[in-house]
């Protein structure tokens, strides 16, 4: 039975704007354990606060395996290691990000130059025959 404190399925992907398939993929790997009534899933409070880390890890770039094993530490050693190890993830994946932003401003310098040379070829290009 449903409670306020809980929501369907459905509203939980809603909510976190994915599919259904993500959803039930994240149960399969045991990131999320909704309560099931039959085939109904309900999502608790502590259901939807995972998700939400799960959303801010993805978006930061771990991978699905290192947000789970982060979400263990918790259960097997508290919140304290758990702190720890986010701090060594955070702290990691900082610098990957930072190694990608030079790349990104690598290209761009790289495509404006090019975009700037094409420009000033077409400038010195003859005007085209009318067809």
């Amino acid at each position: 039975m449903q409670d306020e404190s809980h929501i369907s399925f459905k509203d939980m992907c809603a909510k976190f704007d994915v599919t259904p398939r993500t959803l039930r993929y994240y149960e399969y790997i045991e990131l999320l354990s909704p309560r099931r009534e039959g085939r109904a899933r309900w999502y608790g409070p502590r259901e939807i606060a995972r998700m939400k880390l799960i959303m801010r890890g993805r978006r930061f770039g771990f991978s699905l395996e290192e947000i789970r094993q982060w979400l263990l530490i918790y259960q097997q050693k508290g919140t304290r290691t758990q702190y720890g190890v986010w701090v060594e993830f955070a702290t990691r994946q900082l610098e990957v990000l930072a190694a990608q932003r030079a790349e990104i401003d690598a290209s761009i310098s790289d495509l404006r130059a090019l975009r700037d040379e094409t420009v000033r070829l077409i400038e010195g290009l003859p005007p085209d025959a009318p067809e």
